[in-house]
């Protein structure tokens, strides 16, 4: 059964130009060269010179759309920075950058035409991207995907409550196993520090889902009975919550404000 849903808090950039693929190639995590050769959804992070996230997003190319053409799927909230940031990195590349009014839809089971398999997790379903949505899909949806419990599932983070701007490192995140980093594309913003941390050091943070029982915000920090910090309070939903936590200090009891939170049995 196709269950879909409408997106407000996202925005739609427009990338156009004969370099658009190559100007994108050199700035982000992933590897965007594909879509030069065919349409394709890649999900890919902006990062800082030190290796920290600042933005991540969805890369697209539609069937019909010539390699010039390519759109940003990205947080309405980090939209303006994004924006700003590819103006000013680039320079002489033939390419301009302008919002685009397309409308995105999401779903789960079967794809209407012209929808592209999100990259992340095969759970996630469907993006389509249309300047009118078709009259096929629902509207409203008859019943919308859960995404919190598929994101808990399946380990998925996601700005704002998983994904920090300026402090947030990809690796620690799941980014590679989300299909969301390329080690073998070459230079890009950050790609040395996201290299040295693949390749010559051991993690000792990272996303993991835990048991919570109480509430919290987002952002609140996790700490042990005896007051020591060991990670921070990400997505929390039906008894689970994401969070991402210092390895060594997973066990016992674990407290975040109000809620009181332990590692999953098992």
């Amino acid at each position: 059964m196709t269950q879909t849903s409408q997106t407000t808090d996202r925005r739609i950039l427009k990338i156009e130009g004969a370099d658009a693929v190559t100007f994108l190639q050199g700035l982000v995590s992933n590897d965007v060269l594909p879509l030069a050769k065919a349409p394709g959804l890649v999900w890919a992070a902006l990062l800082t010179p030190q290796g920290k996230y600042l933005a991540d997003f969805f890369i697209i190319r539609r069937p019909g759309d010539p390699e010039g053409l390519l759109f940003l799927d990205i947080h309405a909230d980090l939209a303006p920075q994004v924006q700003r940031l590819l103006t000013l990195y680039k320079l002489r590349a033939a390419v301009t950058i302008s919002a685009a009014e397309l409308q995105l839809q999401r779903g789960t089971g079967p794809a209407p035409e012209g929808a592209l398999p999100d990259p992340r997790h095969e759970a996630l379903g469907w993006r389509l991207y249309t300047e009118n949505l078709p009259d096929t899909l629902p509207q409203p949806p008859d019943q919308s995907p859960d995404w919190d419990a598929i994101r808990l599932a399946h380990l998925i983070p996601e700005y704002p409550n998983e994904l920090q701007p300026n402090e947030t490192f990809i690796l620690e995140q799941g980014f590679e196993r989300l299909h969301g980093v390329n080690f073998r594309k070459g230079c890009y913003v950050g790609q040395e520090v996201t290299a040295r941390m693949k390749h010559k050091t051991e993690l000792r943070k990272g996303l993991v889902r835990l048991e919570i029982s109480g509430t919290a915000a987002p952002g609140t920090p996790i700490t042990l009975s005896d007051g020591r910090e060991a990670g921070r309070l990400g997505t929390s939903h039906n008894g689970k919550a994401l969070a991402h936590m210092r390895f060594d200090r997973m066990g016992g009891p674990l407290i975040a404000g109000e809620a009181q939170l332990q590692a999953e049995a098992g």
